[in-house]
């Protein structure tokens, strides 16, 4: 415990400095995590038995979180370049001595890189993110800060959440053969959580409160897949953590798989509804 709290204490101020400077700089933060949370991932399904190319699996998650990056400059180029990248893989695939063989790496290459490659719309979200409100009270983060903000505390309210009432009141377990230790009572507290965060950012940036009821629940559940997602990688390979990276939390991969499917899902209704 005192491992994970100097780990927080380090990170957490990190990231919110990350967001603070914004740009390039979170691009590049971005492309940092995604390099770290895809060596992760493609051991854990070499572990599973799933062969795959690490180093092409890499280089084509970094294509997408270059086309997040320069979405105006790369237009359609940076389509472009993933699939270049797909073909490359399925290439190098060839080599492997039995076509069965070829083809379970190239699908798990392409996979693991896609898979990872879904932190880009953290970038995404910054660049296609609402203007803000001068008159709103949180209008000095910016448009950027402001709605990447809301997508942290989402997902990190939830977990905090699920954990307390879980810890307090969870009974009854779901899914436990992917994660024994999520309880419907700790999804409740997790989703209202969530929803009462977003609604304060959401009144915060200048939008209705009244989205936090569609949003905030999409933003829990989206980041409870995500998590579940990791550990059914992390089960199937045998793991506990995806790593070791960081004292107390794991890997890499643990501290961002519920961004990897939270991300694609508030960036989607932020768009769609206030842009």
């Amino acid at each position: 415990m005192r491992e994970r709290a100097i780990s927080a204490a380090i990170l957490v101020p990190a990231l919110l400095l990350v967001l603070a400077v914004g740009g390039f700089v979170l691009a590049a933060a971005v492309a940092a995590l995604t390099v770290l949370a895809a060596r992760e991932a493609f051991t854990l399904l070499r572990d599973a038995g799933h062969p795959t190319l690490p180093l092409l699996g890499t280089a084509l998650a970094l294509t997408v979180i270059l086309d997040a990056t320069f979405p105006g400059v790369l237009e359609g180029s940076g389509m472009l370049l993933m699939a270049v990248g797909i073909v490359l893989v399925a290439v190098a695939s060839f080599a492997q001595a039995e076509p069965r063989d070829g083809l379970a790496t190239w699908m798990a290459t392409v996979f693991g890189a896609l898979y990872v490659g879904l932190l880009a719309f953290i970038v995404r979200l910054g660049h296609a993110a609402p203007v803000v409100p001068d008159v709103a009270p949180l209008a000095a983060l910016g448009a950027e800060r402001g709605w990447i903000l809301l997508l942290l505390l989402a997902v990190w309210s939830y977990d905090t959440g699920a954990f307390l009432v879980g810890r307090q009141f969870g009974r009854e377990r779901f899914l436990a053969h992917i994660s024994p230790s999520k309880t419907y009572a700790g999804l409740v507290g997790g989703v209202v959580a969530a929803t009462v965060v977003v609604g304060i950012l959401l009144w915060g940036l200048g939008q209705s409160p009244l989205h936090a009821l569609v949003l905030g629940p999409l933003a829990a559940l989206a980041a409870q897949a995500g998590d579940l997602a990791g550990s059914m990688l992390k089960r199937a390979a045998g793991a506990k953590d995806s790593g070791t990276l960081i004292p107390g939390h794991g890997g890499m991969l643990d501290r961002v798989d519920s961004f990897l499917f939270a991300a694609p899902v508030v960036t989607l209704y932020v768009v769609a509804l206030f842009a």
